[in-house]
């Protein structure tokens, strides 16, 4: 029987299919990352918002799209992520510039829009940022597509912040006109409401 050999992160990075898409190393494997319109619509919403408040404060980060590193899940095996959005601190980004966009450092913030897969923000992408330690994680469910242990009932579209408090991540969850309160951007001010609108879905 024929098994396919898993790949470690150094090697996902060598053979990452640069100028194709988005992928993530998962379980060993390249998985593309397919993403609607409205999907990125809302990342899209969420880079200019950290962008603009960067630029008005004058703050040490610099906020992507394609920033991709490496986690470990709890059994070890490196995982490769590039969240829907990232904010990193800008010495750590600009200490080495020639080097590719893979990070093996913390960054400061990733946000995850949720897709089909859900389960894959809410559990094992948590689980790894934790880990990793990354200060703050934000789920965007902007289609209230997760079941209603996490949403609550009846679902509604959310935005779960996560900050990293003594290693651990402690959870708000924000929905309809709620400010979505941020360490990283502390002064920002855009409602759930505001996120949704973005991705331009509109109700029939």
């Amino acid at each position: 029987m024929l098994t396919t050999k898993k790949l470690t992160f150094e090697e996902f990075l060598a053979q990452y299919p640069d100028g194709y898409g988005i992928f993530e190393l998962v379980n060993g494997e390249i998985v593309q990352v397919e993403a609607t319109r409205a999907h990125k619509n809302v990342a899209r919403y969420l880079v200019k918002s950290f962008d603009r408040e960067i630029d008005r404060l004058g703050l040490d980060y610099i906020v992507d799209k394609d920033i991709v590193f490496r986690t470990k899940t709890a059994s070890g095996k490196e995982q490769g992520r590039n969240p829907d959005v990232g904010v990193v601190n800008a010495s750590v980004w600009n200490a080495n510039v020639l080097a590719y966009g893979a990070l093996t450092e913390p960054i400061q913030l990733a946000v995850e829009v949720v897709s089909t897969n859900w389960e894959d923000d809410y559990v094992d992408k948590l689980d790894e940022y934790q880990r990793l330690g990354i200060a703050e994680y934000w789920i965007v469910d902007y289609l209230a597509i997760a079941s209603r242990n996490y949403l609550g009932n009846p679902k509604v579209p959310s935005i779960f912040v996560y900050q990293l408090i003594d290693g651990e991540y402690q959870v708000k969850q924000y929905k309809e006109c709620d400010r979505i309160i941020s360490h990283t951007f502390p002064e920002l001010v855009i409602t759930v409401e505001q996120v949704v609108t973005a991705s331009l879905i509109h109700k029939l």
